[in-house]
């Protein structure tokens, strides 16, 4: 007997495919986490260990799948995650993974480690765009880059909180990963942008970047300051716990993404999911919170949902999509993750994504009604 497919076959054949036309290095970049993988795991099985417990004779036919992202309505609660450098997957790289937000109806938050510059990228915009920023140890370039994504028309910040250094990454110290010649971070200056080749394998480029640039003393202080200095409303992604969401908003946050960097950072760090109810209790409506991490399938969409996220982010399958079929590949997979979450809605009942109580049980534990 054949085995039964995965919830997520469908990406699952997207990864396999792109894997076979990307250099391994590249694939393994995408596809890689930190240390011996387990969040990255987890973060995928936490999914799976929810069950939908569906309401029947709703009435329910087309329900409303839109949600607001700080005041911006958008017609799909799944969002383009920042990842960079996307020119090593497609020549067009952060354009088309814009336009193919935009097409779907979806927001998309633009890498501060863009291989396309800001400027350009909002060029191929239709929908609601973020810019993300890391904290750097100069300062003056993260201040130019807000003023710039400002500027341009970006619609909020979103400050990576969770990448004072980078996590071991296996992967890419055994591949000695290195950017390919075109494909370098544009929006920084070169003082701070030149990512310096290795000598092979024991060394990643990325990782030595990030060790030389990133500031590790950047403090909740910094934060405030930040959200005092811009117009744009700031996003903190990187929340893993009650205590940090309470202080983001304290500083000024409106909003918060509940995020383990994908698996890429803090090995045994909790998966983005299990955080979540923790987050959501300790902001009450102080500021909104969103999910990022092991999202594949459109009710992994109405689970989040369920547990309080105004709406997900997405990251490697729209990579995976992108190097196979660039931004119309794109499209599809945010297309099919619309339509698996809108069957899920009518078979549950569930006319909109604020009409979720008692949705869930959790699986072999509680399955009393």
């Amino acid at each position: 007997m054949a085995p039964v497919p995965s919830h997520s076959a469908v990406v699952d054949e997207l990864e396999r495919t792109a894997e076979a036309v990307l250099p391994q290095s590249v694939a393994d970049f995408v596809r890689g986490g930190a240390g011996d993988e387990l969040t990255l795991g987890w973060e995928r099985e936490a999914f799976g260990e929810y069950a939908l417990r569906p309401l029947v004779l709703g009435g329910v036919d087309r329900p409303d799948l839109s949600t607001t992202m700080l005041g911006s309505r958008v017609s799909l609660p799944v969002a383009v995650a920042p990842m960079a450098y996307q020119r090593l997957v497609h020549p067009a790289g952060e354009r088309a993974t814009t336009e193919a937000a935009g097409r779907a109806g979806a927001l998309t938050v633009v890498p501060m480690l863009s291989s396309v510059c800001l400027e350009e990228v909002i060029g191929a915009a239709t929908g609601p765009l973020w810019f993300q920023l890391y904290p750097l140890r100069d300062r003056e370039v993260v201040a130019d880059l807000a003023r710039r994504a400002e500027r341009a028309g970006y619609q909020a910040l979103v400050l990576t909180a969770d990448a004072p250094r980078l996590g071991t990454r296996r992967r890419d110290l055994r591949n000695g990963f290195a950017l390919p010649p075109g494909v370098e971070p544009v929006n920084l200056p070169r003082r701070v942008g030149t990512v310096a080749e290795v000598d092979g394998a024991g060394e990643s480029a990325i990782a030595l970047h990030a060790e030389a640039t990133h500031d590790a003393t950047f403090g909740w202080e910094d934060l405030a300051r930040l959200c005092d200095r811009t117009a744009l409303p700031v996003v903190v992604k990187g929340v893993l716990c009650a205590e940090d969401a309470r202080r983001a908003a304290d500083m000024g946050a409106q909003g918060v993404i509940v995020s383990s960097h994908g698996g890429r950072q803090l090995d045994r760090a909790v998966p983005s999911l299990h955080a979540l109810p923790e987050v959501v209790e300790a902001v009450g409506d102080r500021c909104e919170v969103y999910l990022d991490g092991g999202v594949r399938h459109g009710t992994d969409v109405l689970i989040a949902a369920a547990l309080g996220a105004r709406a997900v982010f997405t990251g490697r399958p729209l990579l995976w999509a992108l190097a196979v079929g660039g931004a119309d590949a794109a499209v599809d997979l945010l297309a099919r993750l619309r339509g698996e979450l809108e069957e899920a809605m009518v078979l549950t009942g569930r006319a909109g994504l604020t009409d979720l109580d008692g949705l869930l049980r959790r699986r072999r534990k509680d399955w009393a009604c």
